[in-house]
């Protein structure tokens, strides 16, 4: 990049006296007291919305984010309960319709979104497994119809009146219970690619240090299945289903508590970039949003509970499910916006 600068005539060091009042200029024979040399920079770095911070993403992509980590975690281990053959209760039946309402959700962020929204549709014209945006859209393509079989397939289970009045329906109703097993088997896979997803749609953006660490899919996994068992958690009525997901959410709050600690060894062992991404969380101006709310209000605080909840201690279900929630979409959120501060061209 070519560099322009006025020819500006250096001023000799004697033009200066003792006292550091100014002589008589050299140059021009004025008495001015003070002359400025001017440099003009012409720089291609200033692009708004990219550079010097990239700012294209905001609150509704941290929203479909957690909703599909929301929708993937519910689905899996309802899944995994007709699989194992577990009775399921009422509350983690009523559980599976937030999951195709979390899909929706999600692709209705995603759609605002996008720029041009006539041409969606080209997504689907083709399938590149190295794009995680290609292979995000058709994982999203599958799971969402899927979803709402499955947790229509319930229906009658929760209300015993029901009726589809359809004939067309009734039918698909009849073929969704018959293969309710396979579908199962469909639907942990499908889940478990769109939790990890999440995150490495981030992660596949090189340029970005704070995104750029494999550590992103397995936590964004592990944290949607926390936000899945709570969900299932707060909404079953059995004490037995409870106290498992009690257990099963404490369990993956230890496992993000650990990739999350993770996460940040490997950018203090990394490159000075990501040690710069890093100080973020570390003494910037995200640490107080991050440890704060994401992990004491979101991780600690409701393992904590969960903890006196199994000692016997009486602790409303609402409250961690609540918090582990609330967690979920900051994590997303602040993970989002600050991977947009961090950059490798300074």
């Amino acid at each position: 990049m070519k560099r322009f600068l006025p020819q500006i005539p250096q001023i000799s060091a004697d033009f200066f006296c003792e006292n550091g009042s100014a002589k008589i200029c050299e140059i021009c024979g004025s008495h001015n007291s003070t002359i400025m040399n001017e440099e003009l920079i012409i720089s291609g770095r200033n692009i708004p919305g990219i550079d010097p911070h990239l700012h294209v993403w905001h609150w509704p992509i941290a929203l479909d984010l957690f909703m599909g980590g929301l929708a993937a975690g519910i689905l899996f281990f309802t899944a995994w309960y007709v699989i194992t053959g577990k009775p399921m209760s009422k509350g983690m039946k009523w559980a599976t319709f937030v999951a195709p309402f979390g899909l929706v959700v999600a692709l209705i962020c995603l759609f605002y979104d996008l720029k041009h929204k006539l041409y969606f549709w080209q997504l689907y014209t083709t399938f590149r497994i190295e794009s995680p945006m290609s292979f995000g859209s058709w994982i999203l393509l599958f799971i969402t119809p899927l979803s709402f079989l499955w947790a229509g397939s319930w229906l009658r289970d929760l209300m015993p009146g029901w009726d589809w009045k359809l004939g067309i329906l009734k039918t698909i109703e009849n073929w969704v219970m018959k293969y309710r097993k396979p579908m199962a088997w469909a639907l942990i896979f499908l889940a478990v690619s769109l939790g990890i997803y999440t995150g490495i749609l981030l992660s596949a953006f090189n340029a970005r240090p704070l995104w750029n660490t494999s550590v992103l899919g397995p936590m964004f996994l592990a944290y949607g299945l926390t936000t899945g068992a709570a969900t299932i958690m707060w909404l079953s009525q059995e004490q037995a289903e409870r106290k498992f997901f009690t257990k099963m959410t404490l369990g993956l709050t230890l496992v993000v508590l650990f990739l999350i600690v993770h996460m940040f060894m490997g950018f203090m062992a990394g490159p000075a970039v990501q040690v710069e991404a890093a100080q973020l969380f570390l003494g910037g101006e995200y640490t107080l949003p991050f440890w704060g709310l994401v992990v004491l209000m979101g991780l600690v605080f409701p393992g904590l509970m969960e903890i006196l909840e199994l000692r016997g201690v009486k602790i409303p279900v609402m409250l961690p499910a609540i918090l582990i929630l609330v967690g979920g979409f900051l994590f997303r959120y602040i993970i989002v916006e600050a991977g947009e501060m961090t950059r490798y061209l300074y």
